[in-house]
């Protein structure tokens, strides 16, 4: 089931004190983006967390999810941690410092 625009906004409003966060719509989900770098993907109304060890080291206790079928598993942060305002803004900032710039797109011809 796609995530509604209202479930979109209510994840992104938690995520805004980590700094220029956006997000994209991709096939009626989300992906959030920080520093240009895809940080999360919102699922189904949730959030999925790439999986990089800095932020598996400040969620030791968030489980790992696929957030669709097929995909590889995501740290799926809890309700409470979300709600921490500093830690989402640290766990974010270390994502994006480990993820890689997204390769660029050629012109076509």
């Amino acid at each position: 089931m796609a995530s509604s625009p209202e479930q979109i906004e209510a994840v992104m409003c938690r995520l805004r004190q980590a700094g220029d966060v956006s997000t994209r719509r991709m096939f009626g989900e989300a992906a959030v983006y920080l520093d240009g770098r895809v940080v999360a993907l919102i699922c189904d109304g949730a959030l999925f967390l790439r999986p990089y060890p800095a932020a598996a080291e400040l969620l030791p206790d968030a489980p790992l999810a696929p957030p669709y079928p097929g995909a590889k598993p995501h740290l799926a942060p809890s309700e409470a941690d979300q709600a921490n305002p500093e830690l989402m803004a640290a766990v974010l900032a270390a994502i994006a410092r480990e993820a890689p710039l997204p390769k660029k797109r050629r012109p076509k011809a």
